[in-house]
């Protein structure tokens, strides 16, 4: 079997040739800016990459889609934004794909189903168009607290998305020039990408798990130091609804750390916690290799 024919569309599913085009644009972009290397253009790549990837596992999962914590509005505003800005997808969409993800895991209807593959997981979903999943009414279904939420729905287009990032190009070339906004927008949106899908494929393939939880997901270090702590993934399937990914000493959780830190300044409250991994029936320990 070709590769080809392994990751070819199924059911309703087509190519989206314009997402397609996109990607290899940013792909290419990207590659040009490690030609185009300047230190203000290094600075511009780490500060919007942490304050990006923040958006997405903060703000965009933690926060959005499973609710396992409460912040003011403004911080709620402010980590849609940064999320936007990471170019994944506007609110409601991620959310609705991730709440898919975790109903139906490693099944059919799971937007990125690692049993269809690795690079299926990876990126291939993302450039498969599926109109009964994407339908607004399936999208409103699983998100229907981002529908009712006026300020988030407003967000929740994909217009206002490609003018976020447009007006932080224009800035970036605009104030440092064309190399910074290289590293800052392409190059760091690139990045941001990959470290995000790879909880989607690596966290499905490599790992330990601390938890028999039925499905695929992994704890795996490396995409936990990518992504804020996202990495630790058999954690977060096996209690979804919670704050903290990490669940061992050493299993390094940044976002958890700045959820904690709001929490002593009283910013953010209602945080939920997982029961001790010692006392959990399901937990075992050593933890074993995936399959």
């Amino acid at each position: 079997m070709s590769i080809l024919d392994r990751y070819r569309p199924e059911g309703r599913e087509k190519i989206d040739f314009a997402r397609v085009t996109f990607l290899v644009v940013a792909h290419i972009l990207a590659i040009i800016s490690l030609f185009n290397f300047s230190w203000q253009g290094l600075i511009a790549f780490l500060v919007l990459y942490a304050v990006t990837g923040m958006g997405i596992t903060f703000g965009y999962h933690r926060l959005f889609t499973h609710r396992s914590f409460k912040v003011p509005k403004l911080l709620e505003v402010l980590s849609a934004l940064a999320g936007t800005l990471a170019m994944q997808g506007n609110v409601m969409r991620w959310v609705a794909h991730h709440r898919m993800h975790h109903a139906f895991s490693d099944e059919g209807q799971d937007p990125h189903n690692s049993n269809r593959g690795f690079w299926y997981s990876h990126i291939l979903w993302v450039c498969y168009a599926n109109p009964e999943r994407d339908r607004p009414e399936e999208l409103r279904r699983f998100a229907r607290d981002i529908a009712a939420d006026k300020t988030l729905r407003m967000i929740s287009s994909d217009g206002f998305m490609i003018a976020l990032q447009a007006a932080l190009c224009a800035f970036l070339w605009a104030v440092w020039g064309w190399q910074v906004m290289l590293w800052g927008v392409w190059l760091r949106m690139v990045a941001v990408y990959h470290a995000t899908w790879l909880v989607n494929s690596a966290a499905h393939k490599w790992g330990y798990r601390n938890y028999k939880d039925g499905d695929r997901a992994t704890n795996c270090w490396w995409v936990g130091l990518l992504t804020f702590g996202e990495g630790w993934h058999n954690n977060h399937h096996a209690h979804s609804n919670v704050a903290p990914a990490g669940r061992q000493w050493w299993e390094l959780d940044v976002t958890w750390l700045l959820i904690k830190s709001l929490r002593s300044l009283g910013l953010a409250t209602d945080v939920k916690t997982p029961p001790p991994l010692a006392l959990d029936p399901n937990s075992i320990r050593p933890a074993r290799r995936s399959a």
